[in-house]
């Protein structure tokens, strides 16, 4: 009785959002707490309450598949706190703050004291306010990371590889990747064959592709559109985040074609 009047409706509610039934079954499978949410009482007004405040129809299968829980939080109540808050101190407006969830869902669970310490960061670092609101909304992950792996990340930048800030801004996923796996030897690889290029055509690839555009004659063009999860793997609130030797195909194609 229950899979027929609770469990079955809110399947075909996720798959009418666009929500693949693959994706949903591991998502079950990893929290089957969510099959007790009520779809009438907690899951549908959560799903307007995220367009409302301004999350597109067709960012929403990835805002679930990211962080599930969304659908039974006190949700109208943090995302007004959030919003106030990135407006207030990160000078983000609602827009930008609805994009920044788009990319990052968990953001409506991240203590603000946690939000801030890269934030005051970045801003140390001579970053213009502005400059920094465009880092965050382009990439919000920056807000779960370590201050102290941001400063290895970004001494190394300015010391060792003696690039402008302005690069940083353009491409803030630098900061989300690891500094000893893959930053530096890659930039090793580049400097060892004489190759300059943007910080993105050579950390935001496959180790497989990475190696292809080393041996190419050309730079291909950089995608405008990130995978659905930008740089390394981040530890964020809820979010279990699987190696892609660990998913299916389906599931590959799924997290790369999702416009964030």
């Amino acid at each position: 009785m229950r899979v027929g009047t609770m469990i079955k409706p809110l399947v075909d509610y996720l798959v009418s959002l666009g929500l693949p039934k693959k994706i949903l079954a591991r998502m079950f499978e990893k929290r089957a707490y969510i099959l007790g949410y009520n779809l009438e009482e907690t899951v549908k007004p959560n799903v307007d309450c995220l367009m409302s405040f301004g999350i597109k129809n067709e960012a929403l299968p990835s805002v679930i598949a990211q962080y599930p829980q969304i659908l039974g939080l006190p949700l109208k109540a943090k995302l007004s706190s959030q919003q106030y808050f990135f407006n207030l101190k990160l000078k983000i407006d609602p827009d930008g703050f609805a994009r920044v969830i788009e990319r990052m869902p968990q953001i409506v669970s991240l203590n603000q004291n946690v939000i801030m310490k890269p934030v005051d960061f970045l801003l140390g670092r001579g970053i213009p306010a502005e400059d920094v609101a465009k880092m965050v909304v382009k990439c919000p992950q920056l807000l779960a990371l370590q201050v102290g792996l941001m400063k290895n990340s970004y001494y190394y930048f300015k010391s060792e590889m003696g690039r402008p800030v302005k690069e940083l801004v353009e491409f803030p996923e630098y900061l989300t990747y690891s500094l000893e796996s893959r930053i530096k030897p890659r930039y090793q690889r580049l400097q060892s064959k004489g190759i300059r290029c943007s910080l993105a055509w050579f950390l935001n690839c496959s180790d497989q592709r990475f190696e292809e555009r080393l041996k190419g004659e050309y730079i291909e063009a950089e995608s405008s559109c990130p995978s659905f999860y930008m740089g390394g793997r981040l530890e964020l609130p809820g979010s279990d985040l699987v190696s892609e030797e660990e998913e299916s195909d389906d599931e590959m194609l799924y997290r790369r074609t999702v416009a964030l």
